[in-house]
């Protein structure tokens, strides 16, 4: 594999990584939410997730690597310090949970932005990553939308 294949493979694979954090981050969000609105369009942004993460893993198989198909390490810490947290100050509310979501959306949201600013990727895995962003993006600024509803 050639180093600009390499170096696709590498980006691609940390937005694979983030996006299951994300993914997995929606899920417990589903499950922590109390109104049954959220626990809707929480589960389906799960499920939207894993979606941009199958496409980007099929972009990575294109440049000849192999794709990640597990969360960072970090996003699992932050899982399970999340959990913690919960369970110390005695639960959820629908207002916590959408904070917490918000700055997971602010963090994907980042990440993507930054592999976007890089001019040394192929124009395909760039346009897989322009791909993902609309949807990440759509999605952060409604979860912030409705989070200053709540405040």
């Amino acid at each position: 594999m050639d180093s600009t294949h390499h170096h696709a493979v590498k980006v691609l694979n940390s937005l694979i990584e983030t996006t299951l954090d994300s993914a997995h981050g929606y899920k417990e969000a589903a499950e922590n939410a109390d109104s049954s609105q959220y626990k809707t369009m929480f589960a389906q942004r799960s499920q939207k997730r894993l979606e941009i993460t199958r496409e980007l893993q099929a972009e990575v198989r294109t440049f000849g690597g192999e794709p990640e198909d597990d969360q960072s390490l970090m996003g699992k810490a932050h899982n399970k310090f999340v959990d913690l947290k919960a369970a110390l100050t005695g639960g959820h509310d629908d207002k916590a949970v959408i904070n917490e979501v918000e700055r997971g959306e602010d963090f994907i949201k980042g990440k993507f932005e930054h592999a976007l600013k890089g001019d040394d990727l192929p124009p395909a895995a760039r346009q897989a990553i322009e791909r993902a962003y609309g949807s990440i993006k759509a999605d952060h600024d409604e979860v912030s939308a409705l989070k200053h509803s709540l405040n």
